[in-house]
């Protein structure tokens, strides 16, 4: 269920985007998601200048509405069937995790003592580079769909929501950022969180800002 769950969210993001760039072709105007979220009919047809294009925005905002009672209805049925487990409780103290990422963190991850060190864990959670050495020298790229790609988009998600929400972690993106791409910097905060998540699940304790991002908790 977390795994169709999952595939619900990517369709409903790939809808607000399909939204968010039509309108902006057409009008010169950037939407916020939340803002989007309050569009009706009405509005709609206010904000562009044709009726095809407002029936297009139209259609697709129903489709996206529809996932949407679709995802709560599934985490609804996931936590009425299933709790985390206790030695994953301590997972919701790491930023950006809430219950739904805990739980595929715990269902996909399933006996922690498989994982020998932090790097096997990493590479399981795809935060980590898949490269072919040869007596020191990159020979290539090695397979890039080893791990679990569900664990990954949960890091993913919880990256994206530590960063919005936690001004270390935010400072520590924006440095990342300012190097490379966005989506890099998203996955290098990804890399961390995974990391941290591998030392709260072997040593059972509180996920540690300055540990892990060097810097104070604000």
């Amino acid at each position: 269920m977390l795994r169709t769950r999952s595939q619900c969210v990517r369709q409903k993001t790939s809808n607000l985007l399909s939204i968010q760039n039509l309108v902006t072709r057409n009008t010169g105007t950037s939407l916020t998601g939340n803002r989007i979220k309050t569009l009706t009919p009405e509005t709609v047809h206010d904000l562009l200048p044709t009726l095809d294009l407002a029936l297009a925005v139209t259609s697709t905002l129903t489709v996206m509405r529809c996932v949407a009672e679709q995802i709560a209805a599934i985490e609804q049925e996931i936590k009425a069937r299933v709790s985390l487990r206790p030695a994953f409780q301590q997972v919701l103290t790491v930023a950006g995790i809430g219950q739904t990422l805990a739980l595929t963190i715990m269902l996909e991850a399933g006996d922690m003592r498989r994982f020998p060190s932090v790097g096997h864990w990493a590479s399981y959670c795809r935060c980590v580079n898949s490269t072919k050495l040869s007596n020191g020298k990159r020979k290539g790229q090695g397979n890039t769909k080893n791990g679990n790609k569900y664990v990954a988009w949960a890091f993913i998600e919880a990256a994206n929501f530590a960063v919005r929400y936690y001004p270390g972690i935010q400072r520590f993106y924006q440095r990342k950022k300012s190097k490379t791409h966005g989506v890099v910097a998203i996955k290098a905060v990804a890399h961390k969180l995974a990391r941290a998540c591998y030392y709260v699940l072997r040593d059972q304790v509180p996920f540690d800002m300055t540990k892990a991002f060097a810097t104070q908790p604000v």
